[in-house]
């Protein structure tokens, strides 16, 4: 296991930079989520590929418990959720 925080300076930048990624990027499904449950409509949202897509971040998630990857975990925990609502409006709306 590498020491944390990193004793150089550009794996301690990237492990910064990752962090923030993983709390940013699964904002980017926000937006079809808020369409899903501000039109009240989800004919044209795949009910399947949503749901692998939150069923994939299971093991994932798990993964990053094991290895103690705070990234990961952060990063699957919240497209589980994101994913998971998308899912329920899908199910909801369709």
């Amino acid at each position: 296991m590498e020491k944390y925080p990193h004793p150089e300076k550009g794996v301690r930048i990237l492990d910064k930079i990752v962090l923030m990624l993983a709390l940013v990027a699964p904002l980017f499904e926000i937006p079809q989520l808020w369409e899903i449950y501000s039109s009240r409509a989800a004919e044209n949202v795949s009910l399947i590929t949503w749901s692998f897509f939150a069923l994939m971040a299971v093991p994932w998630f798990f993964y990053g418990i094991v290895h103690k990857e705070k990234p990961i975990i952060i990063l699957y925990f919240l497209w589980f959720l994101i994913d998971s609502a998308i899912v329920v409006g899908i199910l909801i709306y369709s």
